[in-house]
C-alpha cells in the first residue's frame, strides 16, 4: 500500500508539476499589456501614413520633378554667334556647323566592367586616348544630367559610330554646334581674336555658361562677347532608361546674337598687311606695325601686327605643339605690336613739340635757327643728321632738324626752351603715355617721363641733356604705334582727340540697330593759327623735304619720318605718320618697322603704296 501510495504521490506531483508549467503557458495576457501592444501597433501605422503623406503630399511635386528629369531631357539648341562685318558689309566672321562629342555623366555606365568597355570603345571611335576619357568621367558630377565636353570638332563619320553604338555606349552622345570661321584670318587675327571653348576658370566667371559653350578669348570677339552670344533654346526629349531619345515633346527657339559691324576697311587692312609684308622682305627684318585711324571719328579703318597667326586654328582645337610653337617662336606672333609694342616715337614727336614751342610762346613762326649739325654743351655733343642752315618752324618739320628742336626743346641760343614739364603737358593733351581706351583689350600705355619721375627712380636731376634726347622722341619717352596714329589723327582734324575704336554698329535685331557715336577725349586747347603752321609744316615734309616720294599720289598728303634708336647697337625703329587728304583728311596712319632703317626709306614707300591704292584703285 505504501508503495501503490508512494507511486500515487509521485504522480500527483507529476501532474501538479506539469498542470502548473501548462498554465504558466496559456495565462492570458493581462489589460496593460494588450494596451501596450496595440499602442505599438497604432504608433507603427502613424509612422507609415506620415512617411506616406510626406512622400506623396509635401515631396510630392519634388520627386515627380525628378522622376520627370530621369524621362525628360532638356537638350540645348546653341544660339547661333553674331557674325562680324567690315564697314562695307564685308563678311569677316561667318558661323559653320560643327559637332561636339559629349556626356551625361548620370546615364554613363555605373559596373566596372561596362565602364571598362564604354572608355575603350569611346577611345577607339573618337581617337583619343583612354586615360583622358576615364579623365572626364572621373571630373564629372556622376549624378548630374547636364553635358559634358568629351571632344569638339569630331568628324561626321565619327558622330555616325556613336549613333550606331548607343546600346552600347550609355551616356555619350554627340552635339550639333556651330564654330567660328575667320575669313583671312592670317590677316585679321589681332583685331577679331578667337573664341574658344569655356574653361573651369571661365565658368567661375559666367555662371550662365555651360560647359560645352564656346566664349570669346581674345580681340573683338572677347570685348563684346556679351553682344556677339545669343540666349540658348532647348528641346524636350523624352528618353528610355539608357537615355536613348525616344520623341520630341516641345522646343524653344534660341535668340541669335547681335552682328557686329566695324569701322575696319578689310581691303585697306590686307593692302597694308601687304606692303609691311613686302617692306619685311626687303629690308630683311622680322616685324614691323601699322595703325590708320578716320579723323572725323576716331574709327579705326585698319590695325596690322606683323608677324601674325591663325586664329582658325585654335577654332579647330589648337594642339599642344602648334600652341607651343606659337608662344615659342622668337619673333611673339601672338603679340599685338600695333596697341602693346612700347618704342620710342623719335622725330614722329616733333610736330607736337613744335605745337607746345608756338603755344608756350617759347618761338614764333619767324623764329629761326642756325643749324651746323650740332650744338656743344660742355663736353657733350648733340648731332644732327645733317646740317640745314637757317632753319624756321616749318623747315625744322619737313626736313626734321633736330637742332631746331633740341633748342626749343632744352634751351640754347639765346632760346629758353619748353623743359621736359611742359613738353609733357602737351604730349598728355594728345594722349601719350595712357591708354587710349580701344575697344580691344591689351593696350599699353607708353610712357612720357618728367623731372620728378627721373628723380624718384634714379635718385638723378633732370638735365638739359634729357630735355633734348626728349625734345626729338628719344631717352626715356616710349608712345605705341596706336598712340601716334591718334595723336596725327587729332592734327589732321584741328584738335580733335577721339576715343579710338573699331565698333561701329551693333544690331541687336531687324528693327533695333545700337550706333557708336564718336566719342571725344579732349578737344585740345591750341590756337587754330598754331596748329596750322605745323599742319604745314608736315605738308612740306612731302613737298620738299624727307617723304617726297609722296608727291606722286593723287591726293595731297602730310607727314613726318621718325627714326628712333634702341638698344646699344644704334639700331634704329623706322616711322613714318601721314594724314591725307592734307585739306579734308580721311586717313591718319602710323607705319612702324622694327630694325628698319631709316623712316624715309622703308615706312614712307609702305605709306605711299597704300594712300595711291586707297586714292585711286580702291576709289
Amino acid at each position: 500500500m505504501k508503495t501503490k501510495n508512494n507511486g500515487m504521490e509521485i504522480e500527483d506531483h507529476l501532474l501538479t508539476a506539469t498542470e502548473k508549467e501548462a498554465s504558466k503557458i496559456e495565462r492570458p495576457l493581462n489589460k496593460k499589456q494588450m494596451d501596450f501592444f496595440w499602442w505599438i501597433i497604432l504608433i507603427t501605422l502613424v509612422v507609415f501614413a506620415s512617411r506616406i503623406f510626406y512622400l506623396n503630399v509635401v515631396k510630392g511635386s519634388y520627386y515627380e520633378e525628378i522622376s520627370q528629369g530621369n524621362r525628360v531631357r532638356s537638350v540645348v539648341i546653341q544660339a547661333p554667334r553674331g557674325k562680324i562685318f567690315d564697314r562695307h558689309g564685308q563678311v569677316l566672321v561667318n558661323n559653320v556647323p560643327g559637332i561636339d562629342a559629349i556626356i551625361i555623366p548620370a546615364d554613363l555606365p555605373r559596373d566596372p566592367e561596362a565602364e571598362k568597355e564604354f572608355v575603350r570603345l569611346t577611345s577607339d571611335i573618337l581617337g583619343i586616348n583612354e586615360g583622358e576619357v576615364l579623365g572626364k568621367i572621373g571630373s564629372a558630377d556622376r549624378a548630374s544630367l547636364k553635358p559634358v565636353l568629351l571632344k569638339e570638332s569630331i568628324s561626321q563619320d565619327q558622330s555616325l559610330m556613336i549613333a550606331e553604338n548607343t546600346h552600347k555606349l550609355p551616356g555619350l552622345m554627340f552635339s550639333d554646334t556651330a564654330v567660328r570661321e575667320y575669313i583671312d584670318g592670317y590677316i585679321f587675327s589681332h583685331i577679331l581674336g578667337y573664341e574658344g571653348k569655356v574653361t573651369k576658370s571661365e565658368l567661375e566667371e559666367n555662371p550662365g555658361y555651360l560647359m560645352t559653350d564656346y566664349i570669346g578669348k581674345q580681340g573683338i570677339e572677347k570685348f563684346y562677347e556679351k553682344n556677339l552670344r545669343g540666349a540658348h533654346g532647348a528641346r524636350q526629349i523624352e528618353v528610355d532608361s539608357l537615355g536613348k531619345s525616344k520623341r520630341e515633346i516641345g522646343a524653344i527657339s534660341p535668340s541669335p546674337g547681335s552682328d557686329i559691324v566695324l569701322s575696319l576697311d578689310s581691303g585697306l587692312q590686307k593692302k597694308i598687311f601687304d606692303e609691311l609684308s613686302r617692306v619685311l622682305e626687303t629690308t630683311e627684318t622680322k616685324t614691323a606695325a601699322a595703325v590708320a585711324i578716320n579723323p572725323k571719328n576716331g574709327g579705326v579703318l585698319a590695325l596690322v601686327s606683323l608677324p601674325s597667326y591663325d586664329n582658325n586654328v585654335f577654332v579647330r582645337g589648337i594642339s599642344a605643339a602648334e600652341y607651343n610653337s606659337l608662344i615659342g617662336n622668337p619673333d611673339k606672333p601672338l603679340f599685338n605690336r600695333a596697341i602693346a609694342g612700347e618704342y620710342p616715337p623719335g622725330s614722329t614727336l616733333k610736330p607736337i613739340v613744335a605745337l607746345a614751342a608756338l603755344e608756350e610762346g617759347v618761338i614764333n613762326e619767324e623764329t629761326t635757327v642756325s643749324c651746323t649739325g650740332a650744338i656743344h654743351v660742355g663736353s657733350y655733343r648733340f648731332g644732327d643728321w645733317k646740317t640745314h642752315g637757317a632753319t624756321d618752324i616749318r623747315k625744322a618739320i619737313a626736313e626734321s632738324c633736330n637742332v631746331f628742336f633740341y633748342s626749343i626743346g632744352g634751351g640754347y641760343g639765346g632760346i629758353a626752351g619748353l623743359g621736359m614739364s611742359k613738353m609733357k603737358k602737351y604730349e598728355d593733351m594728345f594722349g601719350l603715355g595712357k591708354i587710349t581706351g580701344l575697344d580691344i583689350s591689351g593696350e599699353r600705355p607708353g610712357f612720357i617721363p618728367d623731372e620728378d619721375w627721373k628723380s624718384d627712380k634714379f635718385g638723378e636731376k633732370w638735365y638739359s641733356g634729357d630735355s633734348y634726347h626728349a625734345s626729338i622722341g628719344q631717352g626715356y619717352i616710349t608712345t605705341t604705334p596706336l598712340q601716334l596714329a591718334n595723336s596725327i589723327a587729332a592734327i589732321a582734324n584741328g584738335g580733335t582727340l577721339y576715343k579710338p575704336h573699331f565698333v561701329q554698329q551693333i544690331k541687336v535685331s531687324d528693327e533695333e540697330t545700337l550706333k557708336n557715336d564718336p566719342e571725344k577725349i579732349n578737344a585740345i586747347p591750341v590756337s587754330w593759327k598754331s596748329m596750322r603752321i605745323v599742319q604745314e609744316g608736315m605738308r612740306q615734309t612731302v613737298t620738299s623735304g624727307s617723304a617726297q616720294s609722296l608727291n606722286t599720289l593723287p591726293v595731297e598728303a602730310a607727314g613726318k619720318t621718325g627714326t628712333s634708336q634702341f638698344g646699344s647697337e644704334n639700331k634704329t625703329h623706322a616711322w613714318f605718320v601721314s594724314y591725307a587728304p592734307f585739306d579734308n583728311p580721311e586717313i591718319a596712319m602710323a607705319v612702324l618697322v622694327e630694325g628698319g632703317g631709316e623712316g624715309s626709306s622703308s615706312a614712307v614707300p609702305a605709306t605711299r603704296a597704300v594712300y595711291d591704292w586707297y586714292f585711286s584703285e580702291r576709289k
